[in-house]
């Protein structure tokens, strides 16, 4: 099945299903769209009927003009299992999409079996400077990827690799890491259907309003945390820290790998997410 769309909460999403078995819906990051699961979604469709979709905002989804909130990506996320007459389903979420999967959580424990969360923060752990400095930081990028999408990429994996897969992606950017992608794949996607300044802008407004750590104890669904040890964007201590509140929580650190853990490292991730999402 290609990309579909479908009009959800006055908004048209874009969504892509593939695979048989138990529905696993995959909830992207900031910036990103659904093509950022290039090292997870054929893996995971061996296994699981795989929805990823592009959040409102983002990708081939519309992009209204307002100030969003991780609830409202929330119910656009349950109006989409509704949509797809889906009841139940495991659901991943990595970095922003992690935050939303935690808000989802939290407001529809009865539509889930099991989480994922990669690399994500159970609140924006700095103040509103920090964040207007993330925000220009991201508009910079916007200009740099239309510009030089190349020099930007690789500019950028400085705070999202490992230096020693970084470096591999320099010298052979043709290279197909695990036969799922190589660095121009990643060049590539990380230029395609870019946020633009508005819509950066109203991510921003997401994570300004987001502190779920008291709630946190009211998802008694099974959840795996994957941390990465040297990520530097959402630091394995935030992610203890949700750890620590999950009551039926276990969290695993996968080391000498930053933010792009789930690419750098992608067999382990794959493996970790479907043994524990097909364990009793």
């Amino acid at each position: 099945m290609g990309k579909e769309f479908a009009l959800i909460n006055g908004t048209k999403i874009c969504y892509e299903i593939k695979g048989e078995g138990e529905p696993l819906i995959l909830v992207h990051g900031f910036g990103a769209d659904k093509e950022v699961w290039i090292a997870q979604f054929n893996p995971l469709t061996e296994h699981f009927k795989v929805i990823r979709f592009d959040n409102r905002g983002a990708g081939e989804s519309e992009r209204p003009d307002h100030p969003y909130t991780m609830e409202m990506f929330a119910d656009d996320t349950a109006a989409l299992m509704d949509h797809l007459n889906i009841q139940k389903a495991h659901i991943l979420g990595w970095s922003l999409g992690g935050m939303i999967v935690q808000q989802f959580a939290v407001k529809y424990p009865e539509k889930i079996n099991k989480i994922v969360l990669i690399n994500t923060l159970p609140k924006w752990p700095g103040d509103d400077k920090g964040l207007q400095v993330y925000q220009e930081n991201e508009i910079q990028g916007y200009y740099k990827k239309r510009e030089n999408p190349r020099a930007a990429y690789f500019n950028g994996a400085k705070l999202g690799f490992y230096r020693t897969f970084r470096k591999e992606m320099i010298q052979n950017p043709k290279k197909k890491f695990y036969g799922l992608f190589s660095a121009e794949d990643l060049i590539r996607i990380s230029a395609h259907n870019l946020s633009r300044p508005q819509d950066i802008k109203n991510q921003i407004h997401a994570l300004s309003r987001y502190d779920v750590v008291e709630d946190l104890s009211k998802i008694q669904n099974e959840t795996l945390i994957l941390a990465a040890e040297k990520d530097r964007l959402t630091p394995k201590s935030m992610n203890e820290l949700i750890h620590a509140h999950i009551p039926n929580s276990k969290l695993i650190v996968i080391e000498k790998a930053g933010h792009e853990s789930p690419r750098e490292k992608a067999p382990e991730v794959n493996q970790h997410i479907i043994l524990f999402l097909k364990s009793d």
